[in-house]
């Protein structure tokens, strides 16, 4: 006896392919919407020919080839905001540096204008009617000294002008 069993599997319909204009159709439909609700679904299954299910899942595809796209575009983008704030903290950091030589600089010509005559010094005014340029700061700019018969303490006022920056 030879009892015929019901599968346990149906068949697997063969899956048709889309057209190019059935494509166009749902690319600018999802151009549109990139949601898909079941109104949207079935009148778009019964305008192209196609099963809803095809059409659901499509949209999920192209949902997520436009997500990992969005992240592809993302992505580059903050790579390129990384690389250009990072070449801002290089040209910062090469900049303090820079400052910090000059203020050595200018540390070492303040100790060095205690020590000597400042009537020895012809590139410092000695008056704060004229102004002297001191050339020994290079291309970094003028230094300019005004004494008018006073004392000058590089912590005047209680301020030490020369300490360390507490930022």
């Amino acid at each position: 006896m030879n009892i015929s069993q019901p599968k346990k599997y149906p068949q697997k319909t063969t899956k048709k392919r889309l057209t190019n204009e059935q494509v166009k159709l749902l690319e600018t439909s999802f151009n549109f919407n990139n949601k898909l609700d079941s109104t949207r679904k079935s009148h778009l299954a019964q305008e192209l020919g196609v099963p809803a299910r095809q059409i659901a899942i499509w949209y999920q595809n192209k949902q997520a080839r436009w997500r990992n796209q969005s992240l592809e575009t993302d992505y580059k983008a903050l790579q390129h905001r990384l690389e250009r704030v990072s070449n801002d903290k290089n040209r910062l950091e090469r900049e303090v540096e820079r400052l910090k030589g000059e203020l050595e600089k200018a540390k070492d010509l303040l100790v060095s204008s205690k020590t000597m005559n400042y009537a020895s010094l012809p590139s410092f005014s000695t008056s704060c009617d004229e102004v002297g340029s001191s050339s020994l700061l290079g291309d970094h700019g003028d230094f300019y000294v005004c004494f008018d018969n006073h004392q000058f303490d590089h912590k005047s006022n209680g301020h030490d002008f020369f300490g360390r920056s507490m930022s």
